[in-house]
């Protein structure tokens, strides 16, 4: 009789603990807001790509004029009076195997130029993204 209640009383944690072990895992997935080394970016889905805007600056405004920084390295002559927030920075990044996504660019800020781009998602708040040319890459590492 004491055995009976001692395995009656570990049943209720048997059926717990294979419950826990049938749950599905849900993916985490990168869409979200996220810190980068200058402000704050909103990974969206795009289409069924991933792309990214700045939505904030940790310093908004230029130091020498007092107004918002605008995005003064360009390329494009007629896109260097624009506000630097709403900048789309990634764009086109498709899946390619569990938490990787590229094929897409990478738009930085520092020289107005476009690399292609590469984003791994490492954990639910560690984004990994690198822009490349050819064979040499520059990671930088996002947060949520």
């Amino acid at each position: 009789m004491i055995m009976n209640i001692k395995a009656l009383r570990s049943f209720p944690l048997a059926i717990a603990l294979s419950g826990a072990w049938s749950l599905p895992s849900f993916a985490v997935d990168p869409i979200g807001m996220w810190t980068a080394d200058q402000g704050t970016v909103r990974v969206s889905d795009c289409g069924g790509a991933l792309c990214a805007t700045i939505v904030s600056l940790k310093e908004p405004n230029d130091p020498q004029t007092g107004r918002p920084k605008t995005d003064s390295h360009n390329a494009d002559a007629s896109k260097r009076n624009r506000p630097l927030v709403g900048v789309q920075i990634l764009t086109g990044l498709r899946p390619q195997g569990a938490n990787k996504w590229s094929g897409g660019q990478l738009y930085n800020l520092e020289d107005g130029r476009t690399y292609d781009a590469n984003v791994v998602l490492e954990g639910a708040n560690v984004l990994k993204v690198s822009g490349c040319v050819m064979v040499v890459c520059k990671t930088r590492t996002w947060t949520r």
